[in-house]
């Protein structure tokens, strides 16, 4: 049962923290409904637990390794192991460098600081739905790495995957999250809103 102090402590982590593992659940599941149940039972997992917890200042990744822990768990109860989803004998899609197709197209031909403004016209909103499109056995690690700072070495003990099988779904996830973001791009106008912008003014050198 937990103390007054541990309890307060709870409440102050959880308040902090709810916005990201609500973001990280919504990625890992398929609907609001399953995200929101993932974050419930990562909570009662953690209270349950909090006493383990020696520091404070830790607790943002503790609670993201009892949310893929709790997130594995149903993986599990589902028939699902998640050494099948996140290993996929199936073929990769060829090489795809979003630099070089920026390059190659030259969608916003206005610009200056093409891939900056390129990757500037998606809101959050645009990203969460980029994700979803990047196939499962990627997405997880990316999201462990990118969004919540897991190294790789973590990332290898959350997963129970070998390093170098990390290192190899964190090369591929980039490269299917930049082509997942050119389609995107494509397929939701944004070009077409990039392209028909006007050039930004150029600021003119002062004269000494």
């Amino acid at each position: 049962m937990l103390g007054t102090v541990d309890r307060t402590s709870l409440q102050e982590l959880a308040r902090a923290e709810l916005p990201g593992l609500y973001a990280l659940a919504r990625y890992l599941t398929r609907t609001r409904a399953e995200a929101e149940e993932l974050v419930q039972d990562t909570m009662v997992r953690a209270c349950r637990s909090f006493a383990s917890l020696n520091d404070v200042k830790a607790g943002p990744k503790w609670l993201r390794v009892i949310m893929t822990n709790v997130w594995r768990d149903r993986l599990r109860r589902n028939g699902r192991r998640p050494e099948e989803v996140l290993v996929d004998p199936s073929p990769e899609p060829e090489h795809f460098s979003l630099y070089q197709t920026l390059v190659d197209e030259d969608p916003l031909p206005w610009s200056d600081t093409m891939h900056v403004d390129f990757l500037g016209a998606f809101s959050a909103e645009d990203i969460q739905l980029v994700l979803q499109r990047v196939p499962e056995r990627y997405r997880v690690p990316l999201l462990l790495r990118y969004m919540d700072g897991f190294g790789t070495g973590e990332i290898s003990e959350l997963l129970s995957l070998p390093a170098g099988t990390v290192y190899s779904l964190l090369h591929r996830g980039r490269e299917h999250f930049e082509r997942a973001l050119w389609e995107y791009a494509n397929e939701s106008g944004l070009l077409e809103q990039g392209a028909g912008a006007e050039r930004p003014p150029r600021k003119e050198a002062r004269s000494r």
